[in-house]
């Protein structure tokens, strides 16, 4: 549960806080980190003061893991009126990492050095480490731009090196679950796919796709979804792949929703979102 801060609850002395915080956990991370945009939502605890715990995996993957990270304001007792949960996104340092989906995804992205572009593309240690970065710094900065534009995803609070953490989607530590581990009604199924064509319509009038979207990576919160994943959003039009990426978007949730019971014309949504991707062109 996201509890809402007020004024008050950040006026403590550090004066009276322990050397340490205690065994297992760690001193807020808010303090050198890259911030997510402004406005922040109230439930953000900004205070350094706070102390974080990790309560475990909440996923794991080929290029991150994800855990469940408790952010809250020690006050003496055992139950904090000060209190949220957060999703803890940490990337693998290059040598663990898997590059082997890296390269169709990177093509149309650039960075200003061309010593940086010959590592990347070469695969050097140095250049598993600078993928590794970019991946977590792409990710941060389109979630943030996904959540200026109104888009459902997570709110990303803030990136530090490899670690990025953003809003956790549930309630009281007990995470939404994917689509496809849910079965929806009817009439919240069309609702649904509702919902998903007009993120998609959003995304490509910016020429955005998200590149890997599928049931796995969309959640059901509230009877809204909420889409994850976004480190290899992908340029429609600068990306020599773009069409492809999309095409592969709309087929992946498509055929979920028709196994569903939905009937649906994929052809129909693909055509739209072509349409608007190139509209601008």
């Amino acid at each position: 549960m996201q509890f809402v801060p007020t004024p008050e609850h950040f006026s403590f002395s550090f004066d009276s806080l322990p050397d340490a915080p205690p065994e297992g956990e760690r001193w807020s991370s808010w303090d050198g980190s890259t911030h997510g945009p402004k406005p922040r939502p109230d439930w953000v605890i900004t205070a350094l003061g706070a102390v974080e715990s990790d309560l475990g995996v909440l996923k794991t993957g080929k290029e991150a893991d994800v855990h469940i990270l408790r952010r809250w304001i020690p006050d003496g007792t055992t139950t904090p009126a000060i209190d949220s949960f957060l999703a803890a996104k940490r990337y693998r340092t290059g040598e663990h990492r898997m590059f082997h989906r890296d390269a169709g995804y990177q093509e149309g992205r650039r960075v200003r050095r061309s010593r940086e572009m010959r590592a990347m593309a070469s695969r050097t240690e140095f250049g598993k480490e600078l993928l590794s970065g970019q991946w977590a710094m792409a990710e941060f900065e389109a979630l943030g731009a996904l959540w200026d534009l109104g888009l459902p995803v997570p709110y990303p609070v803030q990136l530090n090196d490899r670690e990025m953490l953003m809003e956790f989607i549930g309630a009281d530590g007990e995470a939404a679950p994917r689509l496809v581990q849910t079965r929806p009604a009817p009439d919240l199924l069309a609702e649904l796919f509702e919902q998903l064509r007009a993120s998609m319509l959003v995304l490509a009038q910016r020429g955005w796709a998200h590149g890997d979207l599928s049931p796995y990576n969309v959640l059901l919160h509230n009877e809204r979804l909420i889409i994850i994943d976004w480190p290899q959003i992908v340029d429609i039009i600068g990306n020599p792949k773009g069409f492809e990426f999309l095409e592969r978007d709309v087929a992946n949730m498509c055929r979920w929703f028709v196994s569903k019971g939905l009937p649906i014309d994929e052809g129909e949504l693909l055509g739209d979102l072509i349409a608007e991707a190139t509209s601008r062109w």
